[in-house]
């Protein structure tokens, strides 16, 4: 799983000694896939822990493994979700067991709210809680996209594995580039915390239209996405301050009852406790090492 975009840095190309060791970060070149993805990307990374946990963000994500041909997520109750190398990330509402190892070299796309729809032939929300295989949604050509890839990074480098995956994005769209901006507005407007209620009237339309578009071009109801938004403007609280989170201030900052309310939906979202959440990074904050 890769970093959402909201995580990098526009653009970015970094060395480090740190387990990850190439990050290349970059937002889209070509113009008509600006309003849709957020950020795409390639990382190489050797990690020690064999096990992390990848907590929802509400968005999508599609994923390209290098180093091997598989993908795999399982969510903490439910059967294992296993896929060729190039995989859908559907929004979650979850949290997921992922394995580091297949992380070594990714190719990544984070799609901005409704970014996705236009790709697939099918609602957001049939791929709901779900890793798709590209080979499932696009046939032959998401059978061949990652070789495809392997191709242009072997001849270019990681840039031109970026521009091939644009250019495979651009020959895949199922509807017009143009994302509907009443419901980016509907996402915007979720992600501050406004009430739903006031949300359909912002836009006025009924609540019943409100939850037909977000599940169609979101993924998720409008108080799913809503309550999965929350959790991470919660995430970005707690890893842009210094010192031990306060709780009880956060909870009411972000838009909870009080420290139950907090803790309650915490464990429902990431599987375990505030005190127990230690991410990779402050950038990275929706991934948790779990074990050596």
């Amino acid at each position: 799983m890769a970093r959402t975009a909201e995580e990098t840095a526009a653009e970015t190309f970094e060395e480090t000694a740190a387990e990850t060791a190439l990050s290349l970060t970059v937002r889209p070149s070509a113009a008509a896939l600006g309003p849709l993805i957020g950020a795409l990307g390639y990382v190489e990374g050797r990690f020690a822990h064999g096990a992390e946990l990848a907590l929802p963000t509400g968005g999508a994500q599609l994923l390209v493994n290098l180093d091997g041909d598989a993908f795999s997520s399982s969510p903490l109750r439910g059967a294992d979700r296993r896929t060729r190398g190039a995989a859908l990330q559907g929004p979650y509402t979850e949290p997921a067991l992922i394995d580091p190892a297949q992380q070594r070299a990714v190719v990544w796309v984070a799609f901005r709210p409704a970014g996705a729809y236009p790709f697939l032939p099918a609602p957001v929300s049939a791929v709901r809680d779900e890793l798709v295989g590209l080979d499932e949604l696009w046939g032959t050509d998401g059978a061949v996209l990652r070789e495809r890839l392997l191709q242009a990074v072997a001849a270019g480098g990681p840039q031109a594995g970026l521009r091939e995956l644009e250019t495979a994005l651009l020959g895949r769209a199922e509807r017009p580039l143009e994302p509907d901006p009443a419901v980016r507005l509907a996402a915007v407007l979720l992600d501050r915390g406004t009430p739903v209620g006031e949300v359909a009237d912002r836009l006025g339309w009924t609540s019943r239209r409100l939850a037909r578009s977000c599940a169609e071009q979101l993924g998720l109801a409008p108080k799913r996405y809503a309550r999965v938004r929350r959790f991470q403007r919660l995430l970005r609280r707690v890893n842009s301050g210094a010192g031990a989170p306060d709780w009880a201030v956060l909870a009411a900052d972000c838009g909870y009852h009080d420290q139950a309310h907090l803790i309650h939906e915490f464990r429902a979202l990431a599987g375990i406790t505030p005190t127990a959440y230690a991410p990779r990074s402050p950038l990275e904050r929706n991934h948790v090492p779990l074990g050596g």
